[in-house]
């Protein structure tokens, strides 16, 4: 199986446009980097000593939109504003200023705007990894080593995820060199607030940054395996790339328009691969939990791969 997944790594590898994906998402992180460089050039982040006045009186206009939207707007929006108000008086009471300097993890999150870039370069591998062997004539050439077909197939999708590991890596990483080149490293840390449950607690910034990057992710692997499904099934990468890339950009929002007036719309895939909001405290549909999200993705999962497996299994490959 190794030698299977090292072989698919070097497929991928040996091609041009891998690295011209990866450079272009170098590219773009850095094209940002200098934007913001040249725009923390033209002054400091003001040190508002009345910051802790400013947040009350933000927290008594959430208050005020509360009482007058309640009942008339979804409650994920109540909840998002319940959240801001929480977080406002946790900053007051624990004398945390929202004035900071901007810095490397700053960037870093900003940086995160590019998983996305990520995601479509890891559907592109995962919509051609299956179709472009029939599209080339190789599949032949493959399958007549005495090698099972679902190992064959193992390897493959092995290799999308190591790909979208790499990438994601490579934006992390990165994104926090050039960060620290050109913003620095702050002296003291500042710490993520996380809203749940109706608490706020204090956490990390760099292990909110993984988990952050970490579930995320969760959108592209779907996405991917999904392009996988459609690639083995359907033999065509434009349709694979083409459809996942369609629903990519609009699941979401087609999703949370949805949920907005129906509660079966907890049953879209696009409803259960941002599990953020559970760390956020404010899901989708109310009702929601962590572990029905993941149930729910991993049926999808499920049936993404059985399909691929069983077609790809069942094809004659001599058509």
């Amino acid at each position: 199986m190794f030698n299977l997944i090292r072989n698919e790594c070097l497929k991928i590898f040996k091609r041009t446009g891998t690295y011209v994906m990866v450079g272009l998402l170098i590219l773009l992180v850095t094209v940002m980097g200098a934007f913001f460089k040249y725009q923390d050039s033209k002054g400091d982040v003001p040190d508002n000593e009345n910051w802790q006045r400013g947040l009350q009186m933000e927290n008594e206009s959430i208050k005020k939109d509360i009482k007058e939207l309640e009942g008339n707007i979804p409650q994920g929006q109540i909840n998002y504003l319940k959240k801001q108000v929480a977080i406002n008086e946790y900053r007051i009471e624990n004398d945390l200023s929202p004035n900071s300097e901007y810095a490397v993890w700053d960037f870093v999150n900003d940086a995160s705007v590019f998983i996305e870039f990520a995601g479509l370069f890891t559907i592109v591998i995962a919509a051609g990894i299956v179709a472009s062997e029939f599209n080339w004539g190789t599949i032949k050439l493959l399958l007549i080593r005495p090698i099972n077909r679902s190992r064959i197939l193992i390897a493959k999708y092995a290799t999308v995820v190591i790909f979208a590991f790499i990438v994601l890596t490579v934006l992390f990483s990165y994104s926090a060199l050039l960060g620290a080149l050109l913003f620095g490293i702050p002296e003291t840390s500042v710490p993520y607030l996380v809203y749940k449950d109706g608490l706020v607690t204090e956490q990390n910034m760099v292990s909110h940054l993984v988990i952050f990057f970490g579930l995320t992710s969760i959108n592209m692997i779907m996405l991917a395996t999904m392009a996988f499904m459609i690639s083995a099934v359907f033999r065509s990468s434009n349709l694979a790339i083409g459809l996942s890339i369609f629903l990519m950009f609009t699941g979401g929002q087609i999703t949370s328009m949805l949920a907005s007036k129906y509660s079966w719309a907890k049953y879209i895939l696009f409803a259960n691969t941002d599990l953020i909001r559970y760390f956020e405290g404010v899901p989708l549909v109310e009702g929601m939990t962590l572990t029905f999200s993941i149930i729910m993705l991993f049926i999808y999962f499920a049936l993404f791969q059985f399909l691929a497996f069983y077609i790809f299994k069942k094809r004659d490959v001599a058509a």
